[in-house]
């Protein structure tokens, strides 16, 4: 195996690369000037691998853009087949790792799936990479495993305390990955994003499913009396940062990765309504969600200091382009509704 201590540009595999966060740090990697736009060494890549299961939130169209980029190669599969797993990493000298089940609500009507992806997969993800010699594992995580909090925002060292099944497998997940650092030695690297905006995000999440409801003359549903709060960030802000934890970063260290933008999910709602040309009629409470987190709410300092990082994109302009996205792209989404 190549090491990039070497010199030479490193081969990373992308774990859940054809979903919306993983397909977006995939395209800024192999795009011209990528890596410089992520704020990170200039260094080439020398090949990005995708790993990826083509669950219904994976789309090989998120991927179209770089296809034909003689870098790219995909495979498909299952981060928890341990056997190609094994296989790939022996080819490769990083991780990143992005594969996971990743809606709430799903998780609360059946967690097993969440388990089995999320804690499963990323325990042999990790045991293969002790035996192969990868060189730095990037785990992305989620500021869910921390729980709610009332006021104040969180630090790193803040106590996992998930409420949802989803956070909980999430939290297993971060825990196995220090773990590996303080038992083997693995250089692993954890980050912890707010809730991600963007195009490709999959119509289930609450933007793109209210964008897309909107545009199709559908009403949207929300949550309680709306009250919930997050932290919201832009998915190139949230790759940027994951780049720079990756070639800045120090192991066994964890980097929370916000975007500085704090809403609740009714002035949320109201910001939707408005780029979409619609009305409060079009809105329709319904029953909260079991166990309903009160406030994400994440402190970056640490990202910001030790590796310059700094959303860049600001909330309204981000958002007035994501409903933009979707108004030109619906023969990508409307397939994903039916």
């Amino acid at each position: 195996m190549t090491s990039p201590s070497s010199g030479t540009a490193p081969k990373i595999l992308v774990t859940g690369g054809a979903g919306f966060i993983g397909s977006t740090y995939v395209r800024m990697l192999l795009a011209p000037g990528g890596r410089r736009r992520a704020g990170a060494s200039t260094a080439p890549v020398g090949a990005v691998t995708v790993l990826d299961k083509l669950t219904y939130a994976g789309n090989p169209a998120n991927l179209d853009p770089v296809r034909s980029d003689t870098r790219f190669s995909f495979v498909r599969g299952d981060v928890c087949d341990a056997d190609l797993v094994d296989r790939l990493l022996a080819d490769h000298d990083q991780v990143v790792h992005f594969a996971a089940e990743s809606h709430v609500d799903r998780s609360i009507a059946g967690g097993a799936g969440f388990v089995t992806t999320n804690t499963l997969g990323t325990q042999i993800l990790l045991e293969a990479a002790v035996r192969q010699g990868i060189s730095t594992f990037v785990h992305v995580s989620t500021d869910e495993v921390y729980g709610s909090l009332a006021h104040g925002s969180w630090d790193e060292d803040e106590p996992l305390a998930p409420n949802s099944p989803y956070a909980a497998s999430k939290a297993s997940a971060d825990l196995l990955a220090r773990a590996h650092h303080r038992t083997h030695g693995l250089d692993v690297r954890v980050t912890r994003c707010s809730n991600n905006y963007g195009p490709y995000q999959h119509p289930e999440k609450v933007i793109p499913l209210f964008v897309t409801n909107l545009l199709s003359g559908l009403t949207v549903p929300l949550y309680g009396d709306g009250a919930n709060v997050r932290d919201w960030l832009h998915v190139e802000d949230h790759c940027r940062g994951v780049e720079l934890v990756r070639t800045r970063g120090r192991a066994g260290r964890t980097y929370n990765i916000g975007g500085g933008t704090e809403l609740t999910n009714k002035e949320l709602t109201g910001l939707l309504l408005e780029e979409c040309d619609a009305g409060w009629e079009r809105v329709v409470y319904v029953d909260d969600r079991k166990g309903h987190d009160l406030r994400y709410s994440v402190d970056w300092t640490r990202a910001r200091d030790e590796l310059g990082y700094r959303p860049v994109h600001d909330f309204p302009r981000g958002l007035a382009e994501t409903v933009a996205w979707y108004r030109a792209h619906r023969s990508w989404w409307e397939p994903l509704k039916a």
